[in-house]
């Protein structure tokens, strides 16, 4: 009898000690788990580590602490080329202004020279040509600024009704010489955001200038009480992968004649940077773009 208790306190006490492993290993892999997290989303050097003593989650903790010393590693080199690749092609962009320049010079003077029919023809053709490089160009040279500046845009109250309103006055010229007589339906609610100033109006200009593109005459203009801009037009050329492309760099539809494809995406930037979201839908041969602009 006395053999049984020993037996039964035997295997209580190895019970106990595998429910305290158990229970330890446990701990570990939460401390692991909570800290990797952390290390993912926080730029620091330290190592990961537990209380638990167990070799096989040392040697755990190890080998992630090691694949995260790659990672940032790998980070490092990504960001490292990403700037120097801004760099370049700001460098890049700037620098091709000054022979575009003079060569819109020379195109001048010689529209100034007694010409052939054909010669006159083939200048059109370089000019316009030389026009679109130069449109690309400037569009590139300000992308790749605004890409190299984020972090650097200056919030201000400003009243969303107001600065919708500037942005379709400045265009309503443009947009009548289209046929585009604008739809407008703004809440009279006051929207106030904090948000930078000159890129609202960036915003807006570049969605504006894509309605011109697209648009197949007409344009409705829409803020609600939330902060949500939309601007909708009849867009029958276009189909639901071409619209998702929207805002890919350099993506550009044929119909739209001297297209950068750069307009969209920097007016992604600029509203990702002043925390908001911008997105493109297509239902029914009508492009709709939705910009948001949550409470600040």
């Amino acid at each position: 009898m006395v053999a049984l208790y020993i037996l039964v306190g035997v295997l209580a006490a190895v019970v106990l000690c595998l429910l305290a492993k158990i229970c330890s290993l446990r701990r570990a892999a939460r401390e692991l788990a909570e800290s990797f997290v952390a290390h993912l989303a926080a730029d620091t050097n330290t190592l990961m580590d537990i209380s638990c003593r167990d070799r096989h989650m040392l040697r755990l903790a190890a080998t992630l602490n090691e694949q995260l010393r790659l990672l940032r590693e790998q980070q490092l080199r990504y960001l490292n080329g990403d700037r120097e690749l801004k760099d370049a092609v700001t460098n890049i962009s700037h620098d091709l202004r000054t022979p575009l320049t003079a060569i819109c010079g020379y195109l001048d003077l010689l529209g100034k020279e007694e010409k052939s029919p054909d010669v006159v023809r083939y200048l059109g053709f370089i000019s316009n040509r030389v026009e679109a490089m130069k449109q690309l160009t400037e569009e590139l040279f300000r992308y790749s600024v605004i890409l190299s500046s984020q972090g650097e845009l200056k919030s201000e109250p400003i009243l969303l009704n107001g600065a919708l309103e500037e942005s379709i006055a400045a265009f309503y010229a443009a947009l009548t010489a289209r046929g585009i007589t604008p739809d407008i339906h703004m809440t009279e609610t006051p929207v106030h955001r904090k948000l930078d100033r000159a890129a609202l109006a960036r915003v807006f200009e570049n969605i504006l200038n894509n309605a011109l593109k697209y648009s197949d005459g007409d344009l409705e203009i829409t803020l609600s009480d939330c902060g949500e801009v939309t601007f909708t037009n009849t867009a029958a050329g276009l189909d639901g992968v071409q619209v998702g492309k929207l805002f890919d760099r350099f993506f550009s539809v044929e119909a739209a004649r001297n297209s950068t494809g750069l307009g969209l995406a920097i007016a992604k930037t600029l509203v990702e940077q002043m925390g908001g979201t911008v997105a493109a839908t297509y239902a029914d041969g009508r492009l709709s773009v939705h910009v948001v602009f949550g409470e600040s």
